[in-house]
């Protein structure tokens, strides 16, 4: 016979459903299925008879047969209630876990573990927390089995870290402090001296609570032991990075929607900075700033990860840039060569090409074993996935990574891209491969980094830009190098793009950037439209690297172009206000004009170093003087046609050798070889 719990009982077994509750973090999933319950029992009227029933065995085998979708620990906990002859009391049992529920009586402590413990050992830890604290407290309880050992407890305002993982990591941030260009014994006894000087110790984090809002911007309390660029994680699993440290608040910019985030959210911190995924498995997909695949395709599968921010390699580690990055096209390759490891600047108006360029580049990589990375910065997304569709169609995407923080995408997304694929090409030049990285652009960066700054409430200086704001980009491509054959002999080439506006160059941004690289390839958008593409000027570009970043066949022909070139710029103004011009005048005219025609090139078109020599050195020695201007394309083409089908052991010899004698004579009869067949039609 059903019998009256006391105040007493009913408060014991409360306590013990809300322990069951919070054990498992499913305190509203609890309240709700309690409910549920007594309405069962209220309209079922199976449930109703056999609840009336005095044969306990009965009733307990119903309620596990015919409620199995409950909870099991739930419907443990009913059948203690029935053993107990309590069930009369159950409503009120409802009311008082209610009661104590909203209460907060108990203090919820979080507690990860690698592996599950006894009972016992967990109100024994309950029990310590309390007697600390001077409160009741209940735990959490989460596996979480890349602890290694150890424990970790989130409580209050704080997280406090004794986990195996995180002293680990501590120690690894330790070593990665020791210089790797002393000796390896040096090396070594360093790496001995901090190991033993080691101690473990609790690594403590911050809690802290959302205070307001503004765009991708989030202004908190708390949070007091956090470091600059720390990631936060805000109640509802959105990560963001702490970006500003005043004395009573943090602000910290959001790697998430904000529309998900609410003032009174709590924030924990986390220890850790931003990482991105690396590795070969990235090879061929479209991923956004934080590693998330954008392709439709699976999930990123790597174990290894690479933090977004990180040292530039030292003097000491670096070699001179001395190996060409062909881009396949005749103007750069000739004039103004890119080496492995180099920071070449892509500049010029919205609309002149200046994408093109780097596609081309990227499309030239094809042979030349090098990773790409195409790193689209505030891009539409329609945009992007042409680009992804052009490389898909030429193969490029076999050893293509695209990295996209599209235009709708929060500033903070802007702002951390083009550091998240410096980070993974870094892996790659580390394991001693070649890296090309194109920024496109860092102009939108730019403008990203001065929205957050002014979300911020940071004092604005020239063009509304935060006085920081040439260590954004100086301290991004400081890390492309070309490292030393101790270190692997890796590079990473970046080639940034910035857009000026009606060619001013002298812009605030450009400056930065111009004065950071290494030389700059300027496009007018006056050539552009005049049909000159891609459309280069010869005047305002350079590159610093020059002829060490050339094959020796290239340096020995591109020498007489620009001598050629710099004569044809000035005869040709002078052509355009004089009618009377002597022969010698006109010959450079017509030189320079077939020089300017040959250097035209149809976009994702690339060329092989080798044929650019070939033409190179053919309108350098006047051997198409003769042709007609429209003729020129045309000849170009059947020329190499032609030299592929007749003379391909030649340009094996051109590749190693250069231009020797032998070659250049050889190479000369192969030319009039042609010329005697080429007809216009």
């Amino acid at each position: 016979m059903s019998r009256v719990a006391s105040s007493s009982t009913i408060e014991i077994l409360s306590e013990e459903l809300l322990r069951i509750a919070v054990r498992e973090d499913k305190e509203d999933i609890y309240r709700e299925i309690f409910r549920r319950f007594l309405d069962e029992i209220t309209y079922n009227t199976n449930l109703n008879i056999v609840w009336s029933d005095k044969d306990r065995e009965i009733k307990k085998r119903f309620i596990r047969e015919s409620l199995s979708n409950f909870p099991k620990r739930f419907l443990d906990f009913i059948i203690k209630v029935i053993d107990l002859r309590l069930e009369e009391s159950l409503y009120n049992i409802y009311l008082r876990f209610i009661e104590i529920l909203e209460s907060n009586q108990y203090l919820k402590v979080r507690v990860e573990l690698p592996f599950l413990v006894s009972e016992e050992k967990i109100e024994s830890l309950e029990q310590y927390i309390a007697n600390q604290l001077d409160k009741k407290v209940i735990c959490s309880i989460h596996i979480n089995d890349n602890l290694i050992n150890g424990i970790k407890i989130d409580i209050e305002e704080e997280i406090i870290d004794f986990s195996i993982k995180s002293q680990l990591d501590i120690l690894q941030e330790t070593l990665e402090g020791i210089e790797i260009g002393d000796s390896f014994y040096d090396v070594l006894a360093k790496v001995k001296e901090r190991i033993n000087s080691f101690h473990v110790k609790p690594l403590r984090l911050s809690l802290g609570k959302v205070e307001s809002i503004r765009d991708c911007v989030v202004n908190a309390s708390g949070l007091k032991n956090v470091k600059y660029g720390e990631l936060v994680l805000f109640s509802n699993n959105i990560y963001g990075m702490v970006m500003s440290l005043e004395e009573s608040s943090t602000g910290i910019i959001l790697l998430g929607p904000p529309d998900r985030i609410s003032v009174g959210d709590t924030i924990r911190a986390t220890g850790r900075v931003l990482e991105v995924p690396v590795g070969e498995s990235l090879i061929g997909r479209v991923i956004d700033p934080l590693g998330r695949p954008l392709d439709g395709g699976p999930p990123i599968e790597t174990d290894k990860t690479r933090k977004i921010e990180a040292l530039a390699p030292t003097v000491v580690e670096r070699e001179p840039v001395n190996t060409p990055l062909q881009t396949g096209l005749k103007i750069i390759d000739a004039l103004f060569p890119i080496g492995r490891g180099q920071r070449e600047l892509i500049i010029g108006d919205k609309q002149t090409g200046k994408t093109a360029i780097a596609i081309d580049t990227i499309l030239n990589q094809k042979e030349e074993n090098v990773i790409c990375i195409y790193v689209a910065i505030g891009q539409k997304a329609t945009s992007v996935a042409e680009i992804v569709k052009i490389l898909k169609e030429r193969g490029a995407m076999n050893y293509t990574i695209v990295i996209s923080a599209f235009a709708s995408e929060p500033a903070s997304l802007l702002y951390i891209a083009p550091y998240a694929g410096c980070a993974i090409g870094e892996e790659f030049m580390y394991q001693g491969r070649d890296v090309l990285i194109i920024y496109d652009d860092l102009s939108k960066h730019a403008k990203a980094y001065r929205e957050i700054s002014l979300l911020l409430r940071r004092p604005p200086g020239r063009e509304a830009y935060p006085g920081d704001i040439f260590y954004l980009h100086s301290r991004l491509l400081e890390r492309s190098a070309k490292l030393n054959i101790y270190l692997g002999g890796g590079s990473l080439t970046a080639l940034p793009i910035v857009e000026t506006q009606q060619g001013d160059i002298s812009a605030y941004i450009p400056t930065n950037l111009i004065s950071i690289t290494d030389g700059q390839i300027y496009l007018d958008a006056s050539l552009f439209h005049e049909g000159v593409r891609p459309a280069v000027d010869v005047g305002l570009s350079v590159s610093r690297v020059g002829g060490n970043a050339q094959i020796k066949a290239m340096r020995q022909v591109a020498g007489r172009l620009r001598l050629d070139l710099a004569q044809f710029r000035e005869v040709e103004t002078f052509a355009q206000i004089s009618t009377d011009i002597d022969h010698t005048t006109r010959s450079l005219l017509e030189r320079g004009s077939r020089i300017r025609e040959i250097l035209k090139q149809p976009q994702y078109s690339p060329m092989n170093v080798i044929d650019q020599v070939i033409i190179l050195f053919t309108v350098t020695r006047g051997y198409i003087d003769e042709i007609a201007l429209d003729e020129v394309a045309h000849f170009q083409d059947e020329l190499l046609k032609y030299i592929d089908k007749n003379y391909s052991y030649l340009k094996d010899k051109i590749k190693i050798e250069g231009m020797t004698d032998e070659n250049t004579k050889e190479l000369t009869r192969a030319i009039f070889e042609f010329k005697r067949t080429f007809s216009s039609e």
